[in-house]
């Protein structure tokens, strides 16, 4: 049996081992101070959280408009390109976040992953309307 999406179904698996080691860094941050609601007042933990945070409030939607560019029609070449691009702009987005905060690995970062939303958005809008 063939796998339906199958680049959506590898990215999917990439960004879900990304995000993991994320969600224990916070936890271990909250064992570690033993604040288990919110940031209390540790500049770390309020690191990780949003760091984490920012990668789950742009991953998804990221995903799903891989996987409608690829539903819709769009080449492999093409979506494993672009996954790539938003896989590498997470890591300097996160790897930033993580340290100041300041810099152009974030801008680099969030320029990548909004420039990949928008081709990808714009490949399945294209794709699906049978425009491309």
């Amino acid at each position: 049996m063939e796998t339906p999406l199958p680049v959506t179904v590898i990215f999917v698996g990439l960004f879900v081992l990304m995000s993991v080691p994320m969600a224990i860094a916070v936890g271990l941050r909250r064992a570690q101070t033993g604040i288990m609601i919110l940031h209390g007042d540790d500049a770390d933990l309020l690191k990780r959280i949003r760091a984490h945070g920012n990668f789950v409030e742009y991953v998804p939607l990221a995903l799903l408009a891989l996987a409608a560019a690829e539903f819709a029609g769009a080449a492999a070449w093409f979506l494993i390109g672009v996954g790539c691009i938003l896989f590498v702009a997470r890591i300097l987005h996160y790897a930033s976040l993580r340290g100041s905060g300041k810099g152009i690995a974030r801008v680099l970062g969030a320029a990548l992953t909004s420039a990949s939303m928008l081709v990808l958005a714009l490949a399945a809008l294209g794709f699906g309307s049978g425009l491309i």
